[in-house]
């Protein structure tokens, strides 16, 4: 009896690894947003999910980026992450970063 040989090739690895990390962010958001809430905690905003973000409230406290890198990590650091953000919409998130901006001179 021989051994089975793979017959995937990378061009199939790819996509099965694009489908699958695509699935989980996914996922994982769905999760984020199930644990922090679904309104903006600045103006209340709840009409579309995929305009709500997570904002860390002390940058100088952040070890990774929810949306950035969070899909590789755990669901306990997840948690433990969005512990020090709060949900904004992209309109509020916007302008508390151009705010902080402007408050340090750093517009650019």
């Amino acid at each position: 009896m021989s051994p089975k040989k793979d017959k995937r090739n990378y061009a199939d690895r790819r996509d099965y690894l694009i489908r699958a990390v695509k699935k989980r962010r996914k996922k994982l958001r769905e999760m984020a947003l199930e644990y922090k809430g679904t309104r903006c905690s600045r103006c209340g905003y709840s009409k579309c999910i995929e305009a709500l973000e997570f904002h860390h409230l002390d940058s100088d406290g952040k070890d990774f980026g929810i949306s950035n890198n969070g899909y590789t990590r755990s669901w306990s650091k997840i948690k433990k992450e969005l512990d020090k953000c709060i949900v904004l919409c992209a309109n509020c998130h916007r302008e508390v970063h151009l705010k902080i901006a402007a408050s340090t001179g750093n517009r650019g």
